[in-house]
């Protein structure tokens, strides 16, 4: 019998998970459990993970005729979900690896997709590129009282890179669950960064292998919110292509199958085939998503609103969020509320949030229409981004 050989490799914890610098190598027969073959052109395997984080997987094959796989990770799940943690991994000369697939501790029942016969697989190996760190700070906002109060923000008042007390990078080009085409850089100013007074994130094509880069920043492992209003003051890029976003996700992520359990508060989110590319106006659509409402149902619940010169004037995106309800707001004028909170399906929103920025290139609603052949260095900038209370 063939084995299906697993490897992982552990390297680059962060300070939350263990002390001190180093790396820990699990060998391959540790983790090793045969590989069943399915129906049609996949193979099942199982793989306990030691620590949650960011993974760069590395698959190769014994033959050459094979241009592309994919991993499906938790294909037991009670929800008829598929889950794509790899997109597409195109090979060259039998080998190829994607960055940054989330994978949480714990058993993982996987399979490969791509294959005619497990044999045509040489190894999968798992190398953590970024350990998961619990975040440390958690922001309860009061919300009564008749004046607002900052208790977070990023005013962007300094130059270079992003501020590493209240940001955190997600890395990685596995496609985000969305097919998305760029890789998310760490701390690169080419993509991510702060001068005269704004957060500018830029997505770059370059021009030899024609990879887009891009950036995606975070609060998780630094700051939590629960309850407050959340603002995003910005200017977002036009184009096809584009998919600008200001937005929110539970603390408790950790890899895919916690989402949308964990809750998701889009506050900014516009693609840049609606954005008309003279005037600048377009759409901004806020939505909450939950797991009674979600958009892979078809079923999520938001709304969206006109607004006039994207691109070139800064606008102000904002939710407010307490106990019972989210209303979005767009420069003052509430166009949206979400308030389904009979039970924790409908209503994760009692548990912590971090924000993220980020500016994705395709996928599965920012590449609908294709991709303007002549989109080069879009970027979405950032004047702030601001936490409120009400007073005491």
């Amino acid at each position: 019998m063939r084995y299906l050989l697993i490897a992982l490799v552990i390297t680059g914890f962060c300070s939350c998970e263990r002390e001190g610098d180093g790396s820990l190598t699990i060998t391959t027969r540790d983790l090793i459990e045969s590989a069943k073959s399915d129906e049609g052109n996949s193979f099942e395997y199982a793989l306990n993970i030691p620590h949650s984080g960011r993974y760069r997987v590395t698959i190769k094959t014994t033959q050459k005729t094979i241009s592309k796989v994919w991993i499906e990770d938790y294909i037991t799940n009670t929800d008829e979900r598929t889950y794509n943690i790899t997109g597409n991994v195109v090979l060259t000369n039998r080998m190829g690896s994607v960055d940054g697939s989330p994978l949480a501790q714990g058993l993982h029942n996987m399979k490969i997709h791509g294959l005619t016969h497990k044999s045509e697989l040489d190894y999968i190996e798992f190398t953590l590129l970024k350990a998961h760190c619990e975040t440390p700070v958690f922001h309860v906002q009061n919300m009564s009282g008749s004046d607002w109060e900052i208790v977070w923000s990023d005013e962007f008042d300094y130059s270079g890179t992003p501020d590493t007390n209240l940001w955190s990078y997600n890395i990685g080009n596995w496609g985000w669950g969305n097919n998305e085409l760029q890789y998310y850089t760490e701390a690169d100013e080419n993509n991510a960064k702060v001068a005269n007074g704004h957060l500018t994130l830029t997505a770059r094509k370059d021009a030899e292998s024609g990879q887009w880069t891009s950036a995606r920043l975070t609060t998780a492992g630094k700051h939590s919110f629960t309850y407050g209003k959340i603002e995003f003051r910005a200017k977002v890029p036009a184009k096809r292509g584009t998919w600008a976003a200001g937005w929110t996700l539970g603390d408790s992520y950790t890899d895919e199958i916690s989402w949308p359990y964990c809750g998701e508060i889009d506050i900014l989110e516009c693609v840049g085939f609606e954005i008309n590319d003279t005037t600048g106006n377009g759409i901004n659509h806020a939505t909450c998503h939950t797991r009674a409402y979600y958009f892979k149902q078809g079923n999520q619940i938001g709304s969206q609103i006109e607004v006039d010169s994207m691109d070139t004037q800064f606008h102000l995106y904002a939710v407010e969020w307490d106990e019972t309800e989210i209303r979005g707001y767009l420069d003052g004028e509430h166009y949206y509320t979400y308030d389904k909170n009979a039970n924790e399906r409908e209503w994760p929103f009692s548990n912590p949030q971090n924000i993220i920025v980020n500016l994705a290139i395709g996928g599965g609603w920012g590449g609908a229409k294709g991709l303007d052949p002549n989109l080069e260095n879009p970027s979405y900038v950032l004047d702030y981004v601001r936490v409120y209370q009400r007073d005491k």
